[in-house]
């Protein structure tokens, strides 16, 4: 493995587990699946706080990076960089 796989391969590690926190900070926003059979009344998405929107952002952001860095490591393996 080379050095760009192994620092590629550390930023994969790390924005996983920070994915991780961020999907798990998110504010629960219905009562599971009684709520997709009408079981529940839950307000739109214009209610949710600068602090919601905000960790939404972080989290997509993560995303993009995360799989970057998985297309990035398939084609290193792939051309042997």
């Amino acid at each position: 493995m080379t050095l760009y796989q192994w620092i590629v391969a550390g930023i994969l590690v790390l924005t996983s587990l920070l994915l991780i926190m961020s999907v798990l900070l998110h504010k629960g926003k219905g009562g599971g699946l009684s709520d997709m059979f009408g079981g529940g009344v839950s307000g739109g998405l214009s209610g949710s706080s600068v602090v919601e929107r905000n960790l939404d952002r972080i989290s997509v952001v993560l995303s993009i990076i995360w799989i970057g860095c998985i297309v990035a490591l398939s084609l290193m393996y792939k051309h042997s960089i």
